[in-house]
């Protein structure tokens, strides 16, 4: 089952995604994609990890991602944002060479026997990037939320912290 919950900076997507693996599961695993890039970020990752309490394992990984879900869990990845942009900068900003490996690894997710969530960015709706790096990285984005989309069983949008059923 892959739960899919996408919506704009702090739309309360992460929350809505926490609470939903809570009321699935009494074990829930989250998966934090990101590197710590500066400060400002692991001050982010901090506040992140004192929201979840003791009934969470977190696990961490930047790329692979199938390599480390364990079997027949609830796992929250968090998010697809991130986990692009470690592909996106090791691959100096090939779009179609990410996207290439990032439709691999998705489809390696869909085979896995757990219940996915996963957290993404709708990026695409807010002021349009300003360099042709980031115009690149929000057509990825679009590109790999749609994936993901077709591929999950149910979807959801934030909106304000108001959850919208999708699919």
């Amino acid at each position: 089952m892959i739960y899919y919950v996408t919506g704009g900076e702090r739309s309360g997507k992460s929350s809505y995604a926490q609470k939903l693996a809570e009321e699935l599961s009494s074990n829930p695993y989250y998966l934090a994609t990101s590197r710590i890039w500066d400060d400002d970020f692991k001050t982010r990752v901090n506040r992140h990890v004192s929201d979840r309490d003791e009934r969470w394992t977190t696990l961490e990984e930047e790329k692979n991602l199938s390599a480390v879900i364990p079997k027949n869990k609830v796992v929250v990845i968090d998010c697809v944002t991130l986990w692009l942009t470690n592909f996106y900068v090791d691959n100096n900003y090939n779009v179609a060479k990410c996207l290439e490996l990032v439709k691999v690894e998705l489809e390696k997710l869909t085979k896995l026997e757990t219940t996915l969530i996963i957290i993404s960015n709708e990026i695409g709706m807010g002021v349009h990037a300003e360099t042709q790096i980031g115009r690149k990285f929000t057509e990825l984005q679009g590109w790999v939320n749609q994936e993901i989309a077709k591929l999950s069983n149910k979807a959801t949008f934030m909106v304000s912290g108001i959850p919208m059923t999708l699919k």
